[in-house]
């Protein structure tokens, strides 16, 4: 039902503004937004700073099963490659139901940690054995039921994986969950149009990665439908895929898909952590999304995104979670500012030509950056875009007596997800009092499984 929502200051696309009615419609979409109001009988309150809740742009939600059980250095050459491998001992053991679990207390703990959208990059796709099950989509389909459940809005990337290497490769018995022919991808990808059809769900292309897909492969999935839905590649991640793609192609991966693909500014690319000057240009000039995920890649020890140069440049960019060793807006942007500060020994890295607030900057750039990758309209408060909001705590000694962009400031580089007070998505409330309706059930739905599945 249409709601009327009141807030003491609300960060809007041209800045904050205090007394401030937000106004919607029955479909959870804000239909007017008025500053110095007075609040209206029946107005819902709102009792602290507002903003536009987060959206994620990169999750395998799965792998939340196994965040914090591979920090043991058993390996002195350790990588992401050798984390890969415990990765794929927990595929070959998840069933339907103790993914639609572990996705569903996923995405609770992402609302609480003010993000309101997640783009859930998903490419476990088949049984233990590596066949399709009676129901091709059924894996998609319990990722959406977790999102429809918890409340958070989704847009579902299911995954074209159809080789373990450069140049067609065949894949290994660890990846025989994941893989396609381009025409089970497509049926696939009609099946699950009409899921995808509802309010707050998108669905979107996505190809795991070079390494996983062919020339061939990407052009008849792009030539499959003349929509504008959104595409996402993991790209560069790691020096070694550097180093594969260059004994196949002699190119760089980035350097490789401009070269051969019409890359605008319906892509998201995941990571792009070893880009060189002339692909940042690239990246910048096509308007693509720089998909960064900075506790993820820290964890795994991918390296750093030259994140100074390219938003220097204009260069567009949104936070994703990836394998969820953290679920905090504030970890994700902290740190993405953070590595800057280290790799070039100076503060206050990353900020635009109109603002030299970090926070504010960070902010404001993530969620258009996010809404871009999503392929919703989300991110901001203003009519004709979804009701995603975020309250921050207004009594938090931290927030009590700042405004403005300081409140950012306090939030993302003094504070802990604890500051997120209510979350409301597409109109209806889903996080108060810092709590979700669903948790305690979820969390033992969840235990459960990973108990099972580990």
């Amino acid at each position: 039902m249409p709601k009327a929502l009141f807030a003491p200051q609300a960060l809007l696309p041209d800045g904050w503004a205090e007394q401030v009615l937000i106004e919607t419609d029955a479909r959870g979409m804000i239909t007017r937004v008025t500053r110095g109001a007075e609040a209206p009988a029946g107005a819902e309150h709102c009792h602290g700073p507002v903003l536009p809740g987060m959206p994620n742009l990169h999750s395998h939600a799965f792998q939340r099963a196994m965040a914090g059980l591979a920090e043991v250095a058993l390996n002195p050459e350790d990588s992401f490659w050798t984390w890969r491998d415990l990765m794929y001992r927990l595929v070959g053991r998840l069933t339907p139901d103790q993914v639609q679990a572990i996705a569903r207390y996923l995405y609770i703990d992402m609302l609480k940690g003010g993000y309101t959208a997640v783009a859930e990059f998903h490419y476990l796709h088949h049984d233990q054995n590596g066949r399709p099950y009676a129901d091709p989509s059924e894996m998609s389909q319990r990722v959406l039921a977790a999102a429809e459940g918890t409340g958070i809005a989704i847009t579902l990337l299911p995954v074209m994986y159809a080789h373990g290497g450069f140049g067609g490769k065949d894949p290994s018995d660890g990846q025989r969950r994941f893989i396609h022919t381009t025409d089970q991808y497509l049926k696939l990808q009609e099946k699950l149009a009409a899921f995808c059809a509802k309010p707050g769900r998108r669905l979107g292309f996505c190809f795991h990665s070079l390494r996983a897909v062919t020339l061939d492969e990407i052009k008849a999935v792009m030539a499959s439908t003349d929509d504008d839905r959104p595409v996402h590649v993991h790209i560069a991640e790691q020096q070694k895929e550097v180093e594969d793609c260059l004994a196949w192609s002699r190119r760089r991966p980035i350097q490789w898909l401009y070269d051969n693909v019409d890359v605008d500014d319906r892509w998201c690319l995941i990571h792009a952590t070893h880009a060189e000057p002339d692909e940042v240009a690239a990246i910048v000039k096509s308007r693509a999304i720089a998909g960064i995920c900075p506790t993820t890649e820290a964890n795994l020890g991918d390296g750093l995104f030259p994140a100074v140069s390219f938003v220097d440049q204009g260069g567009r960019l949104g936070i994703g979670s990836d394998s969820h060793v953290s679920l905090s807006v504030v970890e994700e942007l902290r740190w993405l500012e953070y590595g800057q500060r280290l790799k070039h020994e100076r503060r206050n890295r990353l900020h635009g030509p109109n603002t030299k607030h970090v926070a504010g900057y960070l902010y404001r750039a993530a969620l258009d950056g996010g809404a871009q990758a999503l392929g919703q309209k989300m991110g901001a408060i203003a009519p004709g875009h979804r009701t995603d909001l975020v309250v921050l705590d207004g009594q938090h000694p931290l927030l009590a007596h700042v405004g403005g962009d300081d409140i950012l400031g306090r939030w993302l580089f003094a504070g802990l997800n604890r500051m997120v007070k209510d979350v409301m998505v597409g109109g209806q409330w889903v996080v108060q009092d810092g709590r979700h309706a669903d948790e305690i059930e979820a969390g033992r739905a969840f235990a459960a499984a990973v108990k099972a599945a580990i």
